[in-house]
């Protein structure tokens, strides 16, 4: 790292686990917390713990992340709101440990060298983090702090493996989800998911600066205003972490019969805290294997479960690799020539979907689902992503953006993978002609309409036959259960047959595309 009197602490894909090839102590150290939300499990903290005397620990809210968050009208953000019922059992944790922690509002590359100078530290330790943005920041922060005799170590905490530690036997990236899982499977071992050691450490915590004694702000410190986190009952912070982890243990065996039904409780609903790091990941992908391994009643379910932990270190791999994505760009460069419908059509579709006014009841209650809760069924995000693009023929960055201001978990990498694979501009080894069909996937996935009545209650009294096309429905039917087809709710926005067949010829038409299906 630039500036660093000690290359061999530098910490790279294929050494972060590593031992030290020597053990360099500093007198002072800053563990900068970013989306590792928890005082356990956690790399930066571990290393700092271990190489210095003692160690100070600090967030930041970042301006350059709020500020823009504020600037398209997300004032009532349930993840600022998140972060911040997250930081108060952070702080106690450590506090009760012999330390504290810092909570700076302000622009975390200035922020970050002036608390390191004047806590006089050495070192300032933090774990990976790998969008673009994050990484020029970083970059940024780590030039600073050279220039004043200091140095940014920063460490892989938020996935099993990153970069170039699963390659294909040519040793290049993959590109297709399956053989990459297969090698991830291959290639992990107990060591990669073992946790970090905190508690033979804590003794390096240094007690907080008189000066730096202030209570957490308040979203309105902040600028922000309260969500409807607390009337959707989302558990927050490291604790909430865990009472939902050990639940979901309890019943991972269904995990694989119950995750497509989005009526039922099948998913683990940790996707957020894996994004703010409020649990380990290790933790997850650790019990994941172990009851896989074990054979038995939870070996299907923690199989699958295990998949879509992979599916995460895959997306950021992707990114690593590919990071044109990050500019709007396809992952197969020759799907950036497609031609959207029409601008005006365009707009007009698109505001219909993101205010549940499609007409296709599964559909427009996915989009109340993500609207009222910021949480969205995962079948239901390959669906509605599906629908925007290949139904009604919307650009996918649209939806894709539209995703990242409204999902509590949002994730860059995983948000632009999804999105690219629905939209078959992605790593997907099927071809585009793989378009969803809403009524069959409601019928399939919802077939009492369980999810469709929760959400949108005008429908409620359609029989099953019908309430996954309300417009099949007769007069008398759809009168008895007091359904207005273009008054109380809209009549489909476009036929998916015929929506079907333009996107096979757009698709088609793209030079260097996917021959005819």
């Amino acid at each position: 790292m630039l500036g660093s009197p000690l290359p061999a602490l530098e910490t790279t894909a294929a050494t972060t686990r590593l031992p030290y090839r020597i053990a360099p102590n500093f007198a002072r150290g800053l563990v900068w917390f970013r989306r590792d939300l928890r005082a356990e499990d956690h790399a930066a903290l571990h290393y700092a713990l271990k190489h210095c005397r003692q160690v100070w620990c600090v967030f930041v809210f970042d301006r350059e992340i709020l500020d823009p968050l504020l600037a398209r009208g997300l004032r009532a953000d349930r993840r600022v709101e998140f972060i911040l019922h997250s930081l108060e059992p952070l702080r106690q944790a450590l506090g009760d440990a012999g330390g504290g922690l810092i909570v700076i509002d302000g622009i975390a590359r200035d922020a970050i060298p002036k608390l390191a100078a004047d806590l006089e530290v050495e070192a300032v330790f933090a774990n990976h983090d790998y969008e673009p943005a994050a990484n020029q920041r970083d970059a940024a922060v780590r030039q600073a702090l050279a220039a004043d005799a200091r140095v940014l170590f920063t460490f892989k905490d938020q996935v099993i493996f990153e970069a170039d530690e699963i390659l294909t036997g040519q040793r290049r990236p993959f590109s297709v989800f399956t053989p990459y899982e297969n090698a991830w499977l291959r290639t992990v071992q107990p060591f990669d998911l073992r946790p970090y050691p905190i508690d033979s450490y804590l003794g390096a915590l240094a007690p907080m600066p008189g000066r730096y004694k202030k209570p957490l702000p308040t979203l309105p410190d902040l600028g922000f205003a309260a969500s409807n986190l607390h009337e959707i009952a989302m558990p927050t912070g490291s604790d909430g972490a865990r009472v939902l982890f050990d639940e979901f243990m309890q019943r991972i065996g269904d995990y694989a019969r119950r995750r497509d039904i989005p009526a039922l409780r099948g998913p683990s609903y940790l996707s957020v805290h894996l994004r703010f790091g409020t649990i380990s990941i290790r933790t997850l992908a650790r019990a994941a294997h172990d009851a896989m391994l074990r054979g038995g009643a939870d070996s299907e379910g923690a199989a699958v479960w295990l998949s879509e932990l992979i599916w995460r270190d895959f997306y950021f791999m992707i990114l690593h690799h590919h990071p044109r994505v990050a500019d709007g760009k396809s992952f197969h460069p020759e799907y950036d020539a497609l031609r959207w419908i029409t601008p005006a059509t365009g707009d007009k579709y698109f505001k219909a979907w993101c205010n549940a006014q499609t007409g296709y009841p599964l559909i427009d209650a996915a989009m109340l689902q993500i609207r009222q809760s910021g949480y969205m069924h995962n079948r239901l995000r390959m669906v509605t992503a599906s629908f925007l693009v290949k139904d009604l023929g919307v650009d996918w960055r649209r939806g894709e953006q539209y995703f990242a201001d409204q999902l509590n978990d949002f994730d860059f990498a995983a948000n632009n993978g999804g999105w690219q694979w629905a939209a078959s501009t992605g790593c997907d080894a099927q071809s585009y002609f793989r378009i969803f069909n809403p009524v069959t996937q409601s019928e399939k996935f919802d077939p009492q309409g369980r999810f469709i009545r929760k959400y949108l209650p005008t429908l409620a009294a359609l029989p099953d036959k019908y309430i996954h096309a309300p417009w099949t429905a007769p007069e008398d039917v759809l009168a008895a259960a007091g359904v207005r087809l273009g008054e109380n709710y809209p009549r489909p926005i476009v036929q998916h047959n015929v929506a079907r067949k333009e996107t096979l010829e757009r698709y088609a038409t793209v030079k260097g595309g996917i021959a005819k299906a």
